[in-house]
């Protein structure tokens, strides 16, 4: 044999293997495995990489993106675990989380929910310098501890935002962007160089009521009076024994003690499980959700007409679970969960009129998660009530449409174009012209109708008058603290208050245990396979995700109306 040949063998023997290993895994996990849980456990909830509103992929989901842990699995694992005999504790283990404040707020409420039950609440640290998210989930817990060698920055809340239009300029691209109004800043970093002073007073605004419940809430937390909560996070970095003589940690120790500070018996006896598989319990195991169903549907990503593409809420998908809870007869109620910035009006109108056609049915009641803006508030209109967290971002009542003409970089380039144009109009969102006057003029109508609607919309469904309506619309977004105080919400909470207002509507029991039907359904292996269903929260493979750009790309060159919530507000 000579040594090509050779070679040649190497590698498919390898290929094979490698085969084999995949279709191994993969088939295995066809197969529903019961997850056995020992009658002397702890839960531990590794809180490490992106925090999702709902995770409906399989752990292919992990292997493309990083990890991503679920909120409403997690959520739900807290309550099963405060009434499961055989979990004892819960462990919460940080390392780097990636997530809006109000989704922070939502797993920090489930925290002291749990620790109803009594069962210890205990959270580690190993090293995190910019923890001021983790560590405010962390001070619900029962006792903080952290690596002796570790390093905890409590040190507040900064934001840098980016402004391209100067180098977009130099490359020979401009961003044509008509909004409506002032506060409409979604594409501010690429028409502007710098703050307007809407902008600049919007963030501020938003960033001071999220630190200033934030310190608040972490100083009652840790029992240490608000001034001296507020020296330590102007002092901002401590750490060994500093974290402990400023009061931010109990006590100092390495991952394998972690268990002799549960106070517990037979502590030697406690087995992990983790957060990932203990999701495969169910709650009708335990005793939770053996009553009447309520759906929870959620409304996640950018909103756009038609079907569903990757990392995008389409119009088409939405409606047709709506359907399908609404033809359930079983089914008393709807909670609508809502993580968008906005997206098409016509997208988020198409929803908006499902969602009121439902309420002949059946009540239903909109939770939002960390954003509702624009788009995603205009839908939440629908709602008979509206709940958000203290830190949702919400409101940006306002429009906004345009284009990046590319028409300067290919002069740049020496790229020469010729057109063909039949109608006046049939190039007018082309990128290769920059807009004219008129076309403009035309485009600012255009806006000016649809956020005359909005207005309307918002004025029906909140009992307000429009004059009130356009003073706190105009673009500008809320924290859910300031929104409920403008009357845009009518009360501030998550998963639990939106269940609560859900059966206080369909007239069931507040003590009465109810089950959640979920939408999107969740996918299996043998879903991916088949090529069932569609997951917008995973890259699942190149080509698709391809797709979706240029899909994206066709919906920003033709003239929509957008109502987009700016992208950098996420403190």
């Amino acid at each position: 044999m000579n040594k090509k040949a050779a070679w040649l063998v190497i590698i498919c023997f390898f290929a094979i293997l490698i085969g084999l290993l995949i279709f191994s895994y993969i088939f295995s996990s066809l197969s529903p495995r019961e997850i056995k849980v020992a009658s002397h456990s702890y839960l531990e909830i590794q809180l490490n990489g992106r925090l999702e509103e709902f995770v409906s992929s399989t752990p292919l989901t992990d292997v493309f993106e990083g990890r991503t842990i679920s909120l409403f699995d997690t959520w739900m694992n807290l309550r099963k675990a405060a009434i499961d005999p055989r979990i004892k504790a819960v462990v919460l283990k940080f390392g780097l989380l990636d997530a809006d404040w109000a989704k922070i707020e939502e797993l920090r409420q489930a925290v002291l929910e749990f620790k109803k039950s009594g069962k210890p609440v205990i959270s580690y640290f190993e090293e995190s310098p910019e923890a001021d998210k983790e560590y405010y989930l962390a001070s619900a817990s029962d006792q903080i501890l952290m690596h002796p060698l570790g390093w905890l920055g409590v040190n507040g809340l900064a934001s840098y935002v980016l402004f391209f239009k100067n180098t977009l300029a130099n490359l020979g691209i401009k961003a044509e962007f008509e909004h409506i109004a002032e506060y409409k800043t979604a594409y501010n970093q690429f028409t502007e160089d710098g703050f307007t002073p809407a902008h600049k007073e919007m963030m501020e605004s938003i960033y001071q009521d999220i630190f200033d419940h934030y310190w608040h809430e972490m100083a009652d937390a840790r029992k240490i009076s608000p001034e001296e909560m507020r020296r330590l996070i102007d002092r901002g970095f401590f750490q060994g024994k500093e974290t402990v003589t400023a009061g931010l940690v109990d006590a100092l120790a390495y991952e394998d003690q972690l268990l002799d500070f549960m106070n517990l018996k037979d502590v030697n006896r406690l087995q992990r499980i983790s957060n990932e598989k203990y999701t495969a319990i169910k709650p009708s195991s335990v005793g939770l959700e053996n009553g009447k169903k309520i759906a929870m549907i959620f409304a996640s990503g950018t909103i756009i007409s038609g079907e569903e593409q990757t990392l995008a809420l389409g119009s088409d998908t939405f409606t047709k679970w709506l359907r399908s809870a609404v033809k359930d007869d079983s089914i008393k109620a709807i909670i609508v969960r809502v993580d968008s910035p906005g997206g098409s009006a016509v997208g988020s109108d198409i929803i908006y009129h499902e969602l009121i056609e439902a309420r002949k049915q059946k009540p239903v009641v909109v939770s939002m998660s960390g954003l509702a803006g624009s788009g995603g508030y205009w839908l939440a209109l629908s709602g008979q009530e509206i709940i958000a967290q203290p830190q949702t971002l919400t409101g940006s009542i306002g429009v906004i449409a345009g284009k990046f003409s590319f028409s300067q970089l290919l002069d740049k380039l020496g790229i020469k174009t010729e057109k063909i144009i039949i109608g006046r109009e049939a190039d007018a969102f082309s990128i290769y012209k920059e807009f004219t006057p008129e076309e403009k003029e035309s485009l600012q109508n255009q806006l000016a109708s649809t956020y005359v609607e909005f207005l309307e919309r918002v004025a029906a469904a909140r009992n307000l008058n429009i004059e009130e309506v356009d003073r706190i619309g105009r673009g500008r977004v809320w924290t859910g603290k300031q929104a409920m105080e403008l009357h845009l919400i009518d009360r501030l909470g998550g998963y639990y208050q939106a269940i609560e207002a859900a059966k206080k509507l369909a007239g069931i029991s507040l003590e009465e245990e109810v089950k959640l039907i979920v939408w999107p359904k969740k996918r299996s292996w043998l879903d991916i396979i088949l090529g069932r269903g569609k997951d917008p929260n995973a890259v699942n493979q190149t080509a698709t995700f391809i797709q979706s750009f240029k899909t994206c790309l066709t919906y920003g060159s033709q003239p929509r109306v957008w109502s987009l919530m700016p992208g950098w507000l996420l403190p």
